[in-house]
């Protein structure tokens, strides 16, 4: 028997989601590429959907998670702002923290799985 557990935290503002668990991997796949396009590649969604998605988050902070530079001679770039890296540090140390807290509940309800 294979078991995978996962824990999804959102955090809505209004009715939409402001920060959640694919808005933060593709904050991690900019740092790491240096581009939307090639983040959205990564990630196997559309250019637009990702711009989409950076739009949001940006709107929904006080200061924006993402900044990007206009091409030219040595091309453009995007990069995380620091917003963007505090709002992924806290996001996957929430995350860790809200695993090991509900480690032993979630024990217990694998135990209870058939097998």
């Amino acid at each position: 028997m294979k078991i995978k557990v996962q824990l999804r935290m959102r955090i809505y503002r209004d009715e939409g989601i402001a920060i959640g668990p694919g808005k933060i991997a593709l904050l991690e796949a900019i740092a790491a590429t240096g581009s939307i396009s090639a983040a959205a590649r990564q990630l196997e969604m559309s250019y637009r959907r990702a711009w989409v998605l950076v739009d949001e988050m940006n709107k929904a902070l006080k200061s924006p998670a993402v900044v990007t530079a206009a091409g030219g001679s040595h091309g453009g770039g995007t990069a995380l702002s620091a917003t963007g890296d505090a709002l992924v540090r806290h996001y996957r140390a929430a995350e860790d923290a809200s695993r090991l807290a509900a480690s032993p509940d979630i024990a217990a309800m694998t135990r209870l799985l058939a097998d």
